[in-house]
């Protein structure tokens, strides 16, 4: 939520200029206005140690509309960041190398004004001829061949695409069910997912995306947050994440198949629609960042990530907090 610390911080702040990347729909349905609050404390560090960190940023599209608030780092001192778009899914991405105060920690605050509209049917998202092709290839835990599709290797498609994805959408709902339980879950791994059968919603995408896919139907990953469905004001205890397909001769169509399995009454609903509790943030999988981090490509871009020295920081070093408030 909005704290006294944060209204302080908003005085004091620099509006930050982020470049919409698309204009919503003139026909859009009606959707829900809050305030969203994106903030982490990088800890652990020795006071003064210098930390690179890259921090996902909410784009305009079709769906939603962002207008910034407040963008500030600081550590010792006030870090001067900077914005880039990363050139293979067109995620934004914010950089600073800030220090660390006297207590060895870093700490981070961004807020954004969210408008969010429910999604119905196809929508519109934009991409470069050229980008479709990334979302009929694998992903490093998205494999195209494989253990996934033993799930449909005795099974008769429909030749359709529609009734193809409603098929592969049935078929991932039905075996698995959603269960943070055990370790594993979490990753995106659509080979773990087919051998544990439960997982969260990162792990009923990838499944449906590498089935997607295998059929050569593009299909692709957004991360973000959900919003409580009861307006008011409140923590968001970490991410969601929902995916795309795109089916021959149509535009994107969108799925939450994590929520139709925690809620079984409205599972026609989440297929080909999505409620307007949620904001997304970020593309895609195996995503480099900008400037390009000196580890391996982030499975996926939805928590700060901290390199020091040229090593990845622990995620468990990073605590997280998020919040809303409903403005009107």
């Amino acid at each position: 939520m909005t704290t006294p610390f944060h209204r302080a911080a908003l005085a004091l702040a620099t509006v930050v200029t982020f470049c919409p990347f698309a204009l919503p729909r003139a026909d859009a349905p009606a959707g829900r206005a809050f305030e969203f609050t994106y903030d982490a404390t990088v800890t652990g560090l020795k006071p003064g140690q210098k930390v690179k960190l890259w921090v996902p940023v909410p784009r305009t599209t079709a769906d939603q509309t962002i207008t910034p608030v407040l963008a500030r780092v600081w550590g010792s001192a006030r870090a001067k960041g900077t914005e880039a778009t990363e050139p293979q899914y067109g995620n934004r991405i914010y950089f600073a190398e800030p220090t660390a105060d006297a207590a060895g920690k870093v700490r981070l605050t961004f807020v954004y004004r969210v408008e969010r509209r429910e999604v119905k049917g196809q929508t519109k998202l934009v991409e470069a001829p050229e980008k479709l092709s990334r979302f009929l290839k694998a992903d490093a835990l998205v494999p195209i061949t494989g253990k996934p599709l033993e799930l449909i290797k005795d099974k008769e498609l429909p030749d359709d695409p529609m009734k193809k994805a409603k098929a592969l959408y049935e078929l991932v709902n039905d075996h698995m069910k959603y269960s943070k339980e055990g370790k594993g879950w979490g990753r995106g791994d659509s080979a773990w997912a087919c051998d544990s059968k439960t997982g969260n919603c990162s792990d009923f995408h990838s499944l449906f995306i590498s089935l997607a896919r295998s059929q050569k139907m593009p299909a692709k990953f957004e991360m973000g947050f959900p919003i409580p469905e009861k307006k008011g004001e409140g923590t968001v205890g970490g991410y969601h994440c929902w995916a795309y397909f795109r089916p021959e001769g149509k535009e994107w169509v969108p799925v939450d198949i994590s929520e139709a399995n925690k809620d079984p009454k409205r599972k026609e609903y989440y297929f080909g629609n999505l409620t307007p509790d949620r904001v997304g943030f970020s593309t895609g999988r195996d995503v480099e960042l900008v400037p390009r981090q000196s580890g391996k490509p982030v499975n996926f871009l939805i928590y700060p990530y901290a390199e020091v020295d040229g090593k990845e920081w622990p995620q468990e070093k990073v605590v997280k907090a998020f919040s809303y408030r409903d403005v009107k």
